[in-house]
Protein backbone atom coordinates (compact mmCIF):
# COMPACT_ATOMS: atom_id res chain seq x y z
CA UNK A 1 0.00 0.00 0.00
CA UNK A 2 1.69 3.12 -1.12
CA UNK A 3 1.41 6.80 1.23
CA UNK A 4 -1.52 8.02 -0.72
CA UNK A 5 -3.70 4.60 -0.06
CA UNK A 6 -3.15 3.01 -3.59
CA UNK A 7 -1.81 -0.69 -3.86
CA UNK A 8 1.57 -0.53 -4.73
CA UNK A 9 1.67 -2.38 -8.58
CA UNK A 10 4.22 -4.62 -8.73
CA UNK A 11 5.92 -2.96 -12.32
CA UNK A 12 5.48 0.51 -10.40
CA UNK A 13 9.74 1.18 -10.11
CA UNK A 14 10.95 1.80 -6.66
CA UNK A 15 13.93 3.80 -5.60
CA UNK A 16 15.49 3.86 -2.15
CA UNK A 17 15.41 7.14 -0.33
CA UNK A 18 19.11 8.62 0.19
CA UNK A 19 17.87 9.96 3.64
CA UNK A 20 15.64 7.13 5.31
CA UNK A 21 16.80 4.45 3.29
CA UNK A 22 13.38 3.84 3.14
CA UNK A 23 12.51 2.22 -0.41
CA UNK A 24 9.25 3.69 -2.55
CA UNK A 25 7.77 3.43 -5.46
CA UNK A 26 9.27 6.55 -7.80
CA UNK A 27 5.78 8.11 -7.92
CA UNK A 28 6.41 8.94 -3.94
CA UNK A 29 9.66 10.41 -4.35
CA UNK A 30 11.42 13.22 -6.00
CA UNK A 31 14.36 13.18 -8.11
CA UNK A 32 17.24 15.69 -8.00
CA UNK A 33 20.09 15.54 -10.82
CA UNK A 34 23.35 17.78 -10.78
CA UNK A 35 23.00 20.77 -12.67
CA UNK A 36 25.00 23.88 -14.13
CA UNK A 37 27.92 24.98 -11.53
CA UNK A 38 27.30 21.39 -9.51
CA UNK A 39 23.97 23.15 -8.05
CA UNK A 40 21.27 20.77 -7.33
CA UNK A 41 18.25 20.89 -9.45
CA UNK A 42 14.89 19.16 -8.69
CA UNK A 43 13.60 16.69 -11.85
CA UNK A 44 9.96 16.64 -11.09
CA UNK A 45 9.50 14.70 -14.45
CA UNK A 46 12.24 12.80 -13.87
CA UNK A 47 13.72 13.14 -17.33
CA UNK A 48 16.53 15.22 -16.45
CA UNK A 49 20.16 13.63 -17.88
CA UNK A 50 22.35 12.38 -14.92
CA UNK A 51 22.58 10.30 -11.59
CA UNK A 52 19.83 10.45 -9.95
CA UNK A 53 19.46 11.28 -6.36
CA UNK A 54 16.01 10.61 -5.00
CA UNK A 55 14.28 11.88 -1.78
CA UNK A 56 10.93 11.08 -0.55
CA UNK A 57 8.12 13.66 -1.13
CA UNK A 58 7.84 15.01 2.29
CA UNK A 59 9.42 18.74 3.63
CA UNK A 60 10.69 17.11 6.26
CA UNK A 61 12.40 14.34 5.38
CA UNK A 62 14.08 17.29 2.20
CA UNK A 63 15.09 19.62 4.94
CA UNK A 64 17.21 16.52 6.16
CA UNK A 65 18.86 15.62 3.29
CA UNK A 66 19.82 19.57 3.35
CA UNK A 67 20.79 19.62 6.48
CA UNK A 68 23.10 16.77 6.76
CA UNK A 69 24.40 16.88 3.38
CA UNK A 70 23.27 14.25 1.57
CA UNK A 71 23.39 15.03 -1.86
CA UNK A 72 27.08 15.57 -1.64
CA UNK A 73 27.25 12.06 -0.82
CA UNK A 74 24.30 11.20 -3.42
CA UNK A 75 26.00 12.90 -6.45
CA UNK A 76 29.61 11.57 -5.23
CA UNK A 77 31.06 15.19 -5.65
CA UNK A 78 31.03 18.48 -3.61
CA UNK A 79 27.14 20.31 -5.10
CA UNK A 80 25.69 23.74 -3.73
CA UNK A 81 21.86 23.67 -2.48
CA UNK A 82 19.84 26.54 -3.61
CA UNK A 83 18.47 28.34 -0.46
CA UNK A 84 15.17 28.42 -1.64
CA UNK A 85 14.96 24.79 -2.68
CA UNK A 86 12.36 23.28 -0.80
CA UNK A 87 10.06 26.20 -1.94
CA UNK A 88 10.87 25.53 -5.21
CA UNK A 89 10.02 21.91 -5.12
CA UNK A 90 6.68 22.91 -3.40
CA UNK A 91 5.60 25.33 -6.57
CA UNK A 92 6.79 23.07 -9.36
CA UNK A 93 4.46 20.21 -7.54
CA UNK A 94 1.88 22.83 -7.73
CA UNK A 95 2.74 23.85 -11.02
CA UNK A 96 2.46 19.94 -12.35
CA UNK A 97 -1.00 19.66 -10.00
CA UNK A 98 -2.62 23.00 -11.85
CA UNK A 99 -1.61 22.02 -15.52
CA UNK A 100 -2.86 18.47 -15.46
CA UNK A 101 -6.41 20.10 -14.70
CA UNK A 102 -6.18 22.25 -17.01
CA UNK A 103 -5.13 19.52 -19.41
CA UNK A 104 -8.37 17.47 -18.11
CA UNK A 105 -10.89 20.54 -18.62
CA UNK A 106 -10.05 20.65 -21.77
CA UNK A 107 -10.76 16.87 -22.46
CA UNK A 108 -13.86 17.40 -20.86
CA UNK A 109 -12.92 15.62 -17.41
CA UNK A 110 -12.91 18.48 -15.27
CA UNK A 111 -15.60 20.71 -14.12
CA UNK A 112 -15.94 23.33 -11.51
CA UNK A 113 -19.31 25.29 -10.10
CA UNK A 114 -20.58 23.71 -7.18
CA UNK A 115 -24.39 22.68 -9.11
CA UNK A 116 -21.89 20.74 -11.88
CA UNK A 117 -19.84 19.42 -9.91
CA UNK A 118 -23.08 17.97 -7.50
CA UNK A 119 -24.12 16.21 -10.67
CA UNK A 120 -21.36 14.75 -11.33
CA UNK A 121 -21.24 13.67 -7.92
CA UNK A 122 -25.25 12.38 -8.15
CA UNK A 123 -24.43 10.76 -11.45
CA UNK A 124 -20.93 8.69 -10.17
CA UNK A 125 -19.75 10.47 -13.04
CA UNK A 126 -17.01 11.97 -10.50
CA UNK A 127 -14.09 9.87 -9.78
CA UNK A 128 -12.36 12.80 -7.49
CA UNK A 129 -13.68 15.69 -5.89
CA UNK A 130 -11.31 18.71 -5.10
CA UNK A 131 -12.13 21.27 -2.71
CA UNK A 132 -10.06 24.66 -2.24
CA UNK A 133 -8.03 24.22 1.43
CA UNK A 134 -9.19 28.17 1.90
CA UNK A 135 -12.75 27.86 0.90
CA UNK A 136 -15.63 27.93 3.47
CA UNK A 137 -16.09 24.75 5.53
CA UNK A 138 -19.51 25.23 5.68
CA UNK A 139 -19.95 25.18 1.97
CA UNK A 140 -17.70 21.95 1.22
CA UNK A 141 -19.56 20.24 3.82
CA UNK A 142 -22.05 20.13 1.44
CA UNK A 143 -20.70 17.61 -1.11
CA UNK A 144 -19.34 14.50 -0.50
CA UNK A 145 -16.59 12.56 -2.45
CA UNK A 146 -16.97 9.47 -4.19
CA UNK A 147 -16.38 6.08 -3.45
CA UNK A 148 -12.97 4.49 -3.56
CA UNK A 149 -9.11 5.53 -2.79
CA UNK A 150 -7.53 8.84 -3.19
CA UNK A 151 -11.20 10.67 -4.54
CA UNK A 152 -10.45 13.52 -2.47
CA UNK A 153 -7.91 16.61 -2.64
CA UNK A 154 -8.20 19.19 -0.75
CA UNK A 155 -4.60 21.05 -0.72
CA UNK A 156 -4.87 23.79 -3.42
CA UNK A 157 -6.08 26.78 -3.07
CA UNK A 158 -8.74 28.66 -4.62
CA UNK A 159 -6.09 30.87 -6.90
CA UNK A 160 -4.50 27.63 -7.49
CA UNK A 161 -7.76 26.03 -9.16
CA UNK A 162 -8.54 29.10 -10.06
CA UNK A 163 -5.69 29.21 -12.71
CA UNK A 164 -6.43 25.82 -13.92
CA UNK A 165 -10.09 27.24 -14.81
CA UNK A 166 -8.87 30.31 -16.06
CA UNK A 167 -10.76 32.26 -13.29
CA UNK A 168 -9.53 33.61 -10.16
CA UNK A 169 -10.57 31.89 -7.57
CA UNK A 170 -12.53 28.19 -7.62
CA UNK A 171 -13.67 26.14 -4.86
CA UNK A 172 -15.53 22.75 -5.79
CA UNK A 173 -14.28 20.74 -8.55
CA UNK A 174 -14.41 17.49 -9.96
CA UNK A 175 -12.91 15.06 -12.68
CA UNK A 176 -14.08 11.76 -14.38
CA UNK A 177 -12.23 9.06 -14.71
CA UNK A 178 -9.40 9.30 -16.53
CA UNK A 179 -5.23 8.77 -17.12
CA UNK A 180 -5.26 12.37 -16.68
CA UNK A 181 -6.88 11.94 -13.41
CA UNK A 182 -4.58 9.34 -12.34
CA UNK A 183 -1.81 11.93 -12.68
CA UNK A 184 -3.51 14.44 -10.58
CA UNK A 185 -4.07 12.17 -7.88
CA UNK A 186 -0.14 10.97 -8.41
CA UNK A 187 1.02 14.37 -8.37
CA UNK A 188 -1.07 16.14 -5.50
CA UNK A 189 0.31 13.07 -3.20
CA UNK A 190 3.62 14.36 -3.64
CA UNK A 191 2.95 17.88 -3.08
CA UNK A 192 0.90 17.08 0.13
CA UNK A 193 4.19 16.02 1.41
CA UNK A 194 5.16 19.60 0.86
CA UNK A 195 2.06 20.78 2.57
CA UNK A 196 1.01 18.32 5.35
CA UNK A 197 1.18 20.06 8.49
CA UNK A 198 3.57 23.34 7.63
CA UNK A 199 3.52 25.67 9.30
CA UNK A 200 1.95 28.93 8.89
CA UNK A 201 -0.04 26.91 5.94
CA UNK A 202 -3.71 26.11 5.49
CA UNK A 203 -3.29 23.04 5.13
CA UNK A 204 -3.58 19.98 6.81
CA UNK A 205 -2.48 15.94 6.67
CA UNK A 206 -6.57 15.36 5.49
CA UNK A 207 -5.69 17.29 2.19
CA UNK A 208 -5.40 14.10 0.34
CA UNK A 209 -8.25 11.70 1.86
CA UNK A 210 -8.58 7.82 1.11
CA UNK A 211 -11.27 5.37 1.80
Amino acid sequence: MTRGGQNKKRSDPERKCVVTGDVHPRAEMIRFVVGPENQIVPDLLGKLPGRGIWVSADRQTLAAAIKKGVFSRGAKQKVSVPDTLIDDVETGLSRRVIDLISLARKASGAVTGYEKVKSWLMTERARVLIQASDGSGRGKSKLRSPEGSNAFIGIMTANELGLAFGRENVIHCALATSGLTNRVVEEAGRLKGFRSGKVGGSTTKKGLRTK
